[in-house]
This record gives C-alpha cells, sequence and structure tokens, in this order.
C-alpha cells in the first residue's frame, strides 16, 4: 500500500470547488472579535489601503495626519484611518505576503470596504527607469499559494481591465512615473534565483513583489474592485544602495497615487 505521507502531489494542484462557500467566513471572524472585544460595529471607510512596508502608516502617525480606530476588530491587524482632500481613507499596514494580504482584503470588504488599492516595495527585473517609480500591476506571475485557493486556471491573475484604464488614465498627473505592466508575485523573496528571474525577464515582467495575484484572484473571484501598485525600490540587494524610496520614505508619492487611484474608482464607480 503506497503511503500517502510520501506522495509527490501538492495539494496546490488537487481538485478545488471554487464556487462552493466556505465554511469559514470573514464576517464570523469579525463578529467574534467584536462579541470578544466588546467593540461597537462600525464600518470603515470606502476606500481603505494596505500598506505591507507600513512606510505609510508610519508617516500618517508620525504627521499626526492619522489615527487608530478602537473599533476595528481584525484579530492580527491595526486599521488607521486618515484624511485627504476631505475623503476618509482606511489602512492598515505591515500585512506582508499573499496570504496575510487576502486575509486582510476579506475582511475590510466585510466591514464596509468598496474599493481596495494596495502599494507594496518591489524588486526591479526589466528596467522602465530608475528607481524610485511605480507599476501598475496589469496582470501578476502567480507564483503563490493563495490565489490558487480562489481560481484554478491562468498563470496570471490580473487587473480589471476597465479599473486598469480608468486608474492609469488618473495616474498620468502623478509626480513619480507609473508605468503599468506585470509583476512576478512570489511567497519566497530569498528564493529569487537566476533561473527565475531570467523567466521573469523573458516574460517582459517589470518587478517582483509578494501580494499582487493573489489580491486580483480574490477581487474577481469576490466581484471586488482592487487595485495593486509596485513601488520599485531596488534591484534585489545588488547594488550598494538599495530600499530608498525617497522623501519620507516614499510616503508622499505614495500617497498621490492612492488619490489618483480613489478618483479614477469613483468616477469609472
Amino acid at each position: 500500500m503506497t503511503d500517502p505521507s510520501h506522495s509527490d502531489a501538492s495539494p496546490l494542484g488537487e481538485a478545488k470547488a471554487f464556487d462552493e462557500p466556505s465554511v469559514f467566513e470573514p464576517e464570523s471572524l469579525l463578529r467574534n472579535a467584536r462579541r470578544q472585544k466588546d467593540l461597537p460595529e462600525r464600518p470603515v471607510p470606502e476606500v481603505c489601503v494596505l500598506d505591507p512596508d507600513g512606510d505609510i502608516v508610519r508617516h500618517l502617525t508620525a504627521t499626526g495626519e492619522a489615527e487608530r480606530d478602537d473599533s476595528w476588530p481584525g484579530y492580527h491587524t491595526d486599521l488607521y484611518r486618515f484624511e485627504r482632500d476631505g475623503e476618509e481613507f482606511g489602512i492598515v499596514g505591515c500585512a506582508v505576503g499573499a496570504s496575510f494580504a487576502v486575509l486582510v482584503a476579506e475582511q475590510l470588504f466585510a466591514a464596509g470596504c468598496e474599493f481596495l488599492v494596495s502599494v507594496t516595495s518591489s524588486g526591479r527585473i526589466v528596467p522602465k527607469d530608475d528607481p524610485p517609480y511605480f507599476v501598475l500591476v496589469e496582470r501578476a506571475l502567480r507564483d503563490e499559494g493563495t490565489s490558487h485557493h480562489y481560481r484554478s486556471a491562468g498563470r496570471y491573475a490580473a487587473l480589471d481591465p476597465d479599473l486598469r484604464a480608468a486608474v492609469e488614465r488618473a495616474c498620468i498627473s502623478v509626480s513619480r512615473p507609473v508605468y503599468p505592466g506585470a509583476t512576478w508575485t512570489t511567497d519566497a523573496p530569498f528564493r529569487e534565483t537566476e533561473t527565475a528571474i531570467e523567466r521573469a525577464r523573458s516574460e517582459g515582467i517589470l518587478a517582483v513583489e509578494m501580494e499582487a495575484a493573489a489580491l486580483y484572484a480574490f477581487a474577481d473571484a469576490r466581484a471586488r474592485p482592487v487595485v495593486c501598485f509596485a513601488h520599485v525600490t531596488n534591484q534585489m540587494g545588488q547594488s550598494e544602495e538599495e530600499f530608498e524610496k525617497g522623501e519620507a520614505d516614499g510616503s508622499r508619492d505614495a500617497l498621490e497615487v492612492i488619490d489618483a487611484a480613489a478618483a479614477a474608482w469613483r468616477a469609472s464607480d
């Protein structure tokens, strides 16, 4: 008899019931968190931001522009609220990686979010400019696990075409260059080998990051508007001065991009 513990088959390759609802829903987690923590039910802002690096959150709190929302029921994260030109935003920092980003995205939409923007630092693959600059992620190579629990087919997960066109137009006016293109989403940044990088380069991929493919697969499966930006800040540690984002750790530039994306979504909604 074959020992199943020694099987070469990966669980990611097994058949999944993609249209079947989950037994564990984000609404249940939030409901129980509110009960356990005795929190009021307060919706999050319509537009929310994922800030995997945490630089935007740190900038906003250091300048007194953001306040922690004590009613946020997430077990693993803090939600901050801030305003830009009279519009309120919610932001969660340091949700790094595909599974964490989608965990938080599920909770945010269950709590009242209507549009989600993710801005994450990334490594340059095919050069478009000297860092730092932004990539509007049109599609992301699915080299992670989370997207495969939401959608089966396809090497790439893609941004909604209508939303892409609207955001691309809105980003023309921002200070830093924003280039539309593809990224490579990986779960293992310290396994970015020469072979893997060359494969990505051969497909015209502009940058490598850790969240976009999963967020886009989630967005497609849940019919939720999500847009991802890769903030290209480095060449994967291959030069002396890396990971420099510019003034305020790139937060002002990132907020400008977020403003543009939010305006585009509102105009196209």
